[in-house]
């Protein structure tokens, strides 16, 4: 053997081997919001900083939620609100969301609720009952570990769109809902729709 094979295989075993079909592990979720909007960044800053030095889950959750997409972030209704705190009245109500306002509920218990936003008639509804509406900087003085409140969130599947996911509308065991122009009788009549077809879908 050469000097120089000899200095190539122990190069090569001093590197160590290659392994095929191996590749780093993907990190999952957001390291930082998408949206530009400053005031969020902050919040996000603030919440990474308390969810470090305090430990606390609550904390890391907010954070989690704060860096989320519009989508994964529904917006919750003061009817759902009422449903979900009842007999914990005195607790804070916490939604990383948007609180709106439903007509279909006329009595409103005094609530303080946290959320990045309210619309405006959500809001004057809460603090006419005598109710708090609280932002995330507020909230973070009053319970930096989350203690005395209760985490919500918004229906994610509510959505029309969510409707039309999930196997081929017209496919055995499918509860999808086909895409159609319209709804009537000259809409989604092909073959296998109507009675006078040899088969029926």
């Amino acid at each position: 053997i050469t000097a120089g094979a000899l200095l190539f295989c122990t190069a090569s075993a001093a590197m160590g081997i290659d392994i095929k079909g191996v590749t780093k592990p993907r990190a999952h979720g957001r390291s930082s919001p998408v949206s530009e909007n400053i005031y969020l960044r902050l919040l996000v800053k603030l919440y990474r900083f308390l969810a470090r030095r305090t430990g606390s889950k609550f904390s890391g959750i907010v954070l989690k939620r704060l860096m989320m997409s519009k989508i994964n972030r529904p917006p919750l209704s003061l009817r759902r609100l009422v449903k979900f705190m009842k007999n914990k009245e005195s607790k804070i109500a916490v939604v990383v969301g948007t609180i709106t306002d439903d007509v279909r509920i006329h009595e409103l218990p005094k609530l303080t609720v946290c959320a990045l936003r309210f619309t405006e008639g959500a809001r004057s509804r809460i603090e006419k009952a005598g109710g708090q509406c609280l932002t995330f900087d507020k909230l973070a003085m009053l319970a930096p570990t989350g203690t005395n409140t209760v985490l919500l969130r918004g229906p994610k599947n509510a959505r029309e769109a969510v409707r039309h996911f999930g196997k081929a509308p017209g496919t055995k065991d499918s509860t999808a809902k086909p895409y159609t122009r319209s709804s009537g009788r000259r809409f989604e009549m092909a073959r296998g729709r109507r009675a006078t077809q040899g088969f029926h879908v």
